[in-house]
């Protein structure tokens, strides 16, 4: 146990109960919806809340066996292995459905048991078929005959009637009946699509209301308290809904298509129908119809999942979102605007010294409101820019397009193959190009997932360019919620950095060197272990050695031995993983001096920080990778330093000491794979990182101005020992 993980050879393999210094991805993203789910069950979390929180882990799940377990199934079907997965894929999936299992019927059972009733006490009531009166009944039945009816084409199955095609996570329904039909025939089974244009929560009258509040039903219960209206002369013996999850990673030859944007435009369609990799259907559903269903969908029993209640359980959102209860609702933040940019010119002003924005504590507006001044001041002659995921809706998006029709130089690299925002950003692209800006779609073979605008200007003493930076989307909607940092700058190096990378991806020639960016796939992942390692040099000289990271994920290997090498030469190690973390911490002689620990809050955290403490130099990266092998070797990302001493010291007040702190919100990561939740000491007063953040920065906190700290003085405070472990 006393030798070490070097990052240039195959690593000892440490004394581990399964004998695996790596823990597995898909059992990690699990365990990250273990603590979602634990915010449901938190009491002091506001119940309009708490149900939120449960319909998050139904869309995690989803994109969970959408994207990863299709992923597993496609490479078991291949005979190879994953990557980053050490675990027999059979074990591997069998795991992970296992623990699938255990978590949704966690999850329904603190539906039915906690939430619903809770509700139901403040007047939200969402009522089953016993559940309702005759006069909700009659309304019912009179919104079935006059909206659902019509729309219903249930199909009765023999030869010339087939099993119908079921579109992805899509509400259906098995009937199985009784009898003869109109032709004399037995045809035994129905299959029923929902149609997809009517709402899956519906709100009764509130005079239909027993007490005071909302009640609520849900379109599945209304269509099976009405199924025997469709089957005249028949009796229905029994139903269930079901609810079909297939593979939806879209696949197109980038190397043999002429316009990508074509042939996705091509295979978006075909994702509704990927190969099936789970069944839910209700609880119900007698066993000769689920197994009916599954020799359908060629799905494994292992993936079928009997849930005592709706199938998508995201749909109650619905709920939550459009109640109007504040007092069952987090409480209202504003986010603070930049008391500098307040009626003042945002590139004079840029132009004096860089911006550092925090999201979602201060407001995403000023990067709109920088991309809108760049397209109506006369004096900017170009803007290039780069779009992951925009949304429907961008004001920023429409400035662009604004931009491009009064004739400026608008150059935009659309990421087309961002996973679940690809339609929207293909609409983008193709108004984009409709208005005269020049759209390209990245690099073949890698996604363009670096945040970058450019803005170039023509001054007194010649063009200047400014700059956004970002760790986050250019998304106003999900940056209210989203953590992320983004600095505005007008430096001249880092500017010009942004501005060859813009050329790398236009024109696909090889990078020049860059003075100040990390740029994956080139540089990022060197440079992240050449950063380790100096660390690790600097601790063996006895000198002090610190690391701190924030990000998403954490599973590259490369980067996870370096990280086990710097622990063995006494680098103290503090990571903030929200996600799936492959990195073991706390083993002795692999990874004693490394701490991992999660932040499950209100808000998303997403932001990616990298510190290193190198002789007190204290340098700051802020970026839009992960430390994750698709992020360093197969994207193009970007990482980007934090130059200014006062900006630095704001980053790691900020974006690192809170999350260090938190006992309230804050998981710590065991060396066997499981979090156990932070809790304040004895005499010990509660610290969420999220809330202090809200407090410093929030609309209502005092402006504190961006001052210079003097260079040479540590702004890290000294780790706390690990002796004491929650």
């Amino acid at each position: 146990m006393d030798k070490k993980v070097h990052s240039d050879a195959s690593p000892t393999q440490p004394a581990l109960a399964d004998g695996d210094p790596f823990l597995n991805r898909e059992l990690s993203l699990l365990e990250f919806n273990r603590r979602v789910l634990a915010q449901a069950e938190d009491e002091r979390v506001p119940l309009l809340e708490r149900l939120r929180f449960l319909c998050i882990v139904s869309s995690n799940l989803d994109e969970f066996f959408e994207v990863r377990v299709a992923s597993l199934l496609a490479t078991q079907q291949l005979e190879g292995g994953p990557d980053g997965v050490a675990d027999n894929l059979d074990v591997t999936l069998g795991r992970a459905s296992d623990e699938c299992r255990r978590l949704i019927a966690r999850q329904y059972a603190l539906l039915n048991d906690t939430i619903l009733p809770n509700l139901a006490g403040q007047g939200i009531r969402l009522l089953r078929r016993s559940d309702r009166n005759a006069a909700q009944r009659a309304w019912v039945k009179g919104y079935f005959d006059r909206e659902v009816r019509p729309l219903l084409t249930p199909v009765g199955l023999d030869p010339a009637h087939p099993f119908p095609r079921v579109i992805n996570k899509s509400l259906n329904f098995i009937v199985e009946l009784s009898g003869k039909d109109a032709f004399g025939r037995g045809t035994g089974i129905a299959i029923m699509k929902a149609p997809r244009v009517l709402p899956r929560v519906i709100r009764l009258p509130d005079e239909l209301s027993d007490v005071p509040g909302a009640s609520y039903c849900l379109l599945s219960s209304v269509i099976q308290a009405h199924l025997p209206d469709l089957f005249t002369g028949r009796e229905v013996v029994a139903c269930s809904q079901f609810r079909v999850t297939r593979n939806s990673d879209l696949w197109v030859d980038e190397e043999e298509v002429k316009n990508l944007r074509q042939a996705l435009q091509s295979e978006l369609h075909s994702r509704q129908y990927g190969f099936a990799v789970r069944l839910e259907v209700g609880r119900n559903c007698p066993a000769h119809l689920s197994d009916f269903l599954l020799e359908q969908f060629c799905i494994d029993r292992t993936r079928l999942f009997q849930v005592d209640g709706p199938v998508n359980m995201s749909r109650l959102q619905e709920i939550a979102n459009n109640d109007g209860r504040p007092e069952l609702k987090f409480p209202h933040f504003a986010a603070s605007y930049p008391t500098r940019l307040a009626n003042h010119d945002i590139f004079a002003s840029l132009a004096r010294q860089d911006l550092l924005l925090h999201h979602p504590f201060q407001s995403f507006q000023p990067v709109i409101d920088f991309i809108q001044a760049a397209a109506s001041d006369p004096a900017v002659v170009a803007i290039k820019q780069t779009i992951y995921r925009a949304g429907m809706n961008s004001d920023l998006m429409e400035a662009l397009i604004g931009a491009a029709r009064r004739g400026k130089e608008v150059t935009v690299i659309v990421e087309l193959m961002a996973r679940f925002d690809e339609e929207a950003n293909i609409n983008w692209a193709e108004r984009l190009e409709n208005a005269g800006a020049q759209v390209v779609y990245g690099v073949v073979g890698l996604k363009t997932h670096a945040k970058m605008a450019l803005v170039l200007r023509r001054e007194p003493s010649g063009l200047r360019r400014y700059a956004h930076l970002g760790t986050g989307n250019y998304n106003s909607t999900t940056a209210r919620f989203y953590t992320d940092f983004g600095l505005l700058t007008s430096d001249a190096n880092l500017t010009a950095d942004v501005n060859e990378v813009f050329i790398h991806l236009t024109s696909l020639t090889r990078p020049k060197a860059l003075a100040s960016i990390w740029l994956a796939p080139f540089s990022l992942q060197k440079e992240i272990v050449r950063a380790i390692r100096n660390e690790a040099g600097i601790a063996r000289e006895g000198k002090p050695a610190r690391i701190i990271a924030k990000m998403n994920s954490l599973t590259d290997e490369t980067v996870i031995r370096a990280l086990y090498d710097a622990s063995n030469d006494g680098v103290k190690i503090d990571l903030v993983v929200r996600g799936a973390c492959a990195l073991r911490p706390g083993v002795a002689g692999l990874s004693a001096n490394i701490k991992v620990r999660s932040i499950v809050g209100r808000f998303l955290e997403h932001t990616r920080v990298y510190y290193f403490r190198n002789n007190l130099k204290h340098d700051v990266y802020l970026s839009s990778a992960d430390w994750m092998n698709r992020n360093l070797l197969r994207r193009v990302e970007v990482a980007f330093p934090v130059q200014s001493p006062a900006l630095k010291k704001r980053v790691l007040r900020e974006g690192l000491h809170p999350y260090l702190k938190d006992n309230v919100t804050a998981w710590e990561l065991g060396s066997d794979g499981h979090y156990r939740r932070r809790k304040p000491r004895a005499g010990q007063a509660p610290c969420s990182a999220q809330q202090v953040l809200m407090d410093m920065l929030g609309a209502s906190a005092p402006a504190e101005p961006d001052k210079e700290n003097k260079h040479g003085t540590d702004p890290v405070a000294p780790r706390r020992s690990r002796t004491r472990r929650a």
